[in-house]
């Protein structure tokens, strides 16, 4: 695995993480948006990177499509306000816990200011994960989840595995709570139907109730811009 980087129209450096594969015949590009801004480049064993290059440089317009949709990281500091759960928040640092006061719409962090932005997430998990369980208090028992998974993932807001457990992003705290609560009534309706057949559809819209479709459609539009942050 060896490193490089690949200029944006915009002047962004984007790194490229080359990885040659056994028994592979083709180079495959697969953009990395989140976490980490990355592109990943798999190639076959002995392929000489110029040619990776070359392909790259073909396949430029795309890449600078997802590049463009998918938001830069946007580095918190105390004193910021970002929006949770459908509240502007203000996001504070405390040297020890004498100092804080509690108020509404506060995320006080105490400790190193160098683990600000990763305290800060920790913390937005574990509300996010209380929502979620008051949220499954409107759902008939036999729906309910054996197992919640919090996750970070880039291409699914949430899963349904055959054993009962759902996974969730937890970024879904930067959305409005309707759509937040449009994902989770998605994965519970695969708790009763574990495919999109209308029967699973008619179940989604009866446990999210009228507005189900402007939930989809905001997901759709503005689901990248859940990862700016953290």
């Amino acid at each position: 695995m060896t490193n490089d980087s690949f200029a944006l129209s915009t002047g962004e450096e984007i790194p490229i993480i080359f990885t040659p594969k056994p028994g592979a015949r083709n180079i495959t590009l697969r953009p990395k948006v989140a976490p980490v801004r990355e592109l990943h480049v798999s190639l076959p064993r002995w392929t000489a990177h110029s040619r990776a290059h070359a392909f790259i440089r073909e396949k430029r317009a795309w890449l600078e499509k997802i590049f463009a949709r998918a938001p830069m990281k946007i580095k918190i500091n105390p004193g910021d306000t970002i929006n949770i759960f459908g509240n502007d928040t203000r996001l504070l640092h405390a040297n020890n816990k004498s100092q804080i006061s509690n108020f509404e719409s506060q995320i006080i962090i105490t400790g190193q200011p160098e683990f600000f932005e990763r305290r800060v997430r920790d913390k937005i998990k574990a509300m996010f994960l209380d929502e979620v369980k008051k949220i499954l208090r409107e759902v008939p028992r036999e729906l309910r989840p054996a197992k919640i998974c919090v996750r970070d993932t880039t291409s699914r807001w949430g899963s349904c595995s055959s054993s009962g457990a759902i996974s969730l992003s937890w970024r879904l705290s930067f959305a409005p709570p309707a759509v937040m609560r449009y994902v989770i009534m998605h994965e519970l309706a695969h708790r009763k139907h574990m495919d999109h057949s209308p029967q699973f559809w008619n179940l989604v819209a009866k446990l999210f109730g009228p507005g189900m479709e402007r939930t989809k459609g905001w997901l759709s539009k503005n689901g990248q811009s859940l990862h700016r942050y953290l």
